[in-house]
């Protein structure tokens, strides 16, 4: 079997002004990816991504992008749902121009209604949400994240099933997972991706009994022992470092990497 084709890149790539020069300084320290977070505000404007955009394609660095926290599709309210659609949407557009493939999100709560009212909801609006991305024919994927908190929509099976039938992407949180289920279920999400591309977040997690509490900086045996099955999955796989720290954790993952390659 051949081996996975792993890149490595940091959550976060600085206000507007800055980010020519920070994509230029990833590449010199070998971070092929990078995650957009646009999770407060969408930040980037339109005239804005042509100059970005080739600035990754020339540092070969594949972009990606973190929606809004302010994302439930499961609202009790129907216009949270829609505003929740609404700002996907925008990411989408955004990522269209940017070469920024994968769009994540937090897709919602369940609230009051059960797991399975809840999945059929999130299905329901990311159709929804799909058919305008193809209707604006935008070369982007939505891709739902594993959650780290047992009270939030996106557990392995939930994202897994939401791939089957809407043929949408995801994004596996290998913290998110630890902190969900108090293992890192390596078995069961090779099991339940069978795709060849694989977008993932990892770091640090600290976590209670109802799950996450905060992200921490990436153990350096974390990081070798993901690494090494991950290695052996014959797939392309970017890791996002979501820790407090994340170009420097990072770097470590990236020279841990190559030892081990």
């Amino acid at each position: 079997m051949n081996k996975s084709i792993i890149r490595i890149g940091p959550a976060g790539v600085g206000p507007t002004k800055d980010i020519i020069r920070n994509l230029e300084e990833y590449s010199k320290l070998n971070l092929k990816a990078a995650e957009i977070e646009f999770t407060y505000t969408i930040y980037i404007s339109e005239k804005d991504t042509k100059e970005i955009r080739e600035c990754a394609q020339k540092n070969n660095i594949k972009l990606s992008i973190h929606a809004p926290y302010f994302i439930n599709l499961n609202s009790e309210d129907p216009e949270k749902i829609e505003s929740s659609k609404k700002r996907i949407l925008h990411c989408c557009e955004i990522g269209n121009l940017l070469g920024a493939k994968q769009i994540v999100f937090h897709s919602g709560f369940y609230s009051k209604n059960k797991p399975k009212e809840t999945y059929e909801n999130i299905k329901m609006a990311i159709l929804e949400i799909q058919d305008t991305i193809k209707k604006n024919k935008w070369d982007v994927e939505l891709a739902p994240e594993i959650m780290g908190k047992i009270n939030v929509f996106g557990s392995i099976d939930e994202i897994s099933k939401l791939t089957k039938e809407t043929g949408c992407s995801f994004t596996i949180d290998f913290a998110h997972i630890l902190a969900r289920y108090k293992e890192n279920m390596l078995n069961e999400v090779i099991e339940s991706f069978p795709q060849k591309n694989w977008h993932c977040h990892f770091s640090g997690i600290e976590y209670t009994e109802k799950g996450e509490k905060k992200h921490i900086p990436t153990n350096n045996n974390d990081w070798k022992n993901l690494l090494s099955v991950l290695l052996n999955l014959d797939k392309k796989i970017t890791i996002i470092n979501e820790s407090p720290i994340p170009i420097d954790d990072a770097i470590n993952g990236v020279r841990i990497l190559e030892k081990i390659s």
